[in-house]
C-alpha cells in the first residue's frame, strides 16, 4: 500500500526555510535509509507559500486564485514523502522517525487510493 506522508511546519519559524547543515545531513541519511530499504517512492520539499498560489472553486462564485503568501495559514506544507509499505502502522512508524528530526512538525499520513479501491461498476 502506498502512503503519503505530508509534513506541515510553521512558516514563520526561520529555521523552516534555512535548515542547518546538521539537519540536512540527518534528513539525507534518513531518506537514504528509506530508499535503500525499498519503501521510498518519492520525497520532496516545497518552497514557501510566497512562491505559490491557492486555486479555489466555490459553488456560485467560480474559480479564484490567490497568490501567496497565505497569511491566514500558520501551518503549511513543507514537503512530502510517498512510501510503499504493508500497513498504516508501518507508515506511521516511518512518519514518527521522520518527525523526530524536527524541533516542531506535524506529519499527516494518508493512504493513496489504488485502482482496486475504486468501485467497480
Amino acid at each position: 500500500m502506498r502512503y503519503l506522508m505530508i509534513h506541515k511546519i510553521d512558516e514563520a519559524r526561520p529555521e523552516a526555510w534555512n535548515p542547518s547543515q546538521e539537519f540536512q545531513d540527518a534528513m539525507g541519511a534518513l531518506m537514504s535509509e528509506y530508499a535503500e530499504s525499498g519503501v521510498l517512492l518519492a520525497a520532496e520539499g516545497v518552497t514557501q507559500t510566497k512562491d505559490g498560489a491557492l486555486v479555489r472553486k466555490t459553488e456560485g462564485a467560480g474559480v479564484s486564485v490567490t497568490d501567496g503568501p497565505f497569511s491566514e495559514a500558520r501551518e503549511v506544507i513543507g514537503g512530502f514523502a510517498l512510501v510503499n509499505v504493508a500497513s498504516k502502522e508501518e507508515a506511521v512508524q516511518l512518519a514518527s522517525k521522520f518527525a523526530s528530526l524536527f524541533d516542531e512538525v506535524s506529519v499527516e499520513v494518508r493512504r493513496v487510493y489504488e485502482f482496486e479501491d475504486l468501485p467497480q461498476g
